[in-house]
């Protein structure tokens, strides 16, 4: 058994969940996972212990609480610097943090509009101007990236970063809302919604039953009966 455990939300649902996760598959950390369904009404009592604020996801580390997403992929690349968490020129390493942070703190638009769903894919769904300017901005930041510092691999700093992890949602999004992209930006995106973990993680989401109507842009009869 692991001394790491994960609590984590409905991995159809969410996007914050998934980055750790994803950062852990992909670095060959060993955990075990809980999910505890979001919104429901012993989620606070569950992870009240953790001194959480009643969010996931939490990483517990022989009984100690690491919660926000960014934290818990910055404590465990403390925990294990033998892994490449980011790169390790200077220069890269301050762009891939740069990244990670914009993506933590910003996009609320894309966040709000573009709900993350595994099981739902969409076509000529009405976005804002702010949603609009988020995703140029996202796709502009991934061609810098990979401009400067990725061409020697396929992921935004050529190999896997905290800042690949940050996106990963991003990359359902596009995926399932069907935003047009081009050269690098299509590259990225097909071959991290391809990743062997994401389509285990989407797998997963599908398979849930519980619905979470503000993130269920289309009717559940329309969408079962399809």
């Amino acid at each position: 058994m692991s001394d790491l455990t994960l609590i984590i939300g409905n991995k159809n649902y969410s996007s914050w969940s998934l980055r750790p996760w994803l950062y852990m598959k992909q670095q060959g950390i060993d955990f075990e996972e809980i999910r505890i369904p979001l919104f429901t009404p012993d989620m606070e009592a569950q992870l009240a212990p953790c001194f959480s604020n009643s969010k996931v996801p939490v990483l517990i580390d022989e009984g100690y609480s690491i919660w926000d997403t960014l934290a818990i992929m910055e404590y465990l690349a403390d925990k294990f610097p033998e892994n490449v968490s980011w790169p390790a020129y200077i220069k890269a390493r301050a762009t891939a943090r740069s990244v990670a942070s914009e993506m933590h703190s910003s996009f609320t638009d894309v966040r709000n509009e573009m709900p993350m769903n595994c099981r739902i894919k969409y076509q000529d769904m009405p976005l804002s101007e702010g949603a609009l300017q988020d995703i140029e901005r996202i796709k502009a930041l991934w061609r810098h990236c990979k401009r400067l510092y990725g061409q020697d691999g396929k992921w935004l700093f050529s190999q896997f970063t905290i800042a690949d992890a940050m996106f990963a949602p991003i990359v359902i999004r596009f995926k399932h809302f069907n935003i047009p992209l081009e050269g690098v930006e299509a590259e990225y995106v097909d071959m991290v919604y391809n990743n062997q973990y994401i389509q285990e993680w989407m797998k997963a989401g599908r398979k849930e039953v519980e619905i979470i109507a503000e993130d269920e842009l289309l009717d559940m009869e329309d969408y079962l009966s399809r």
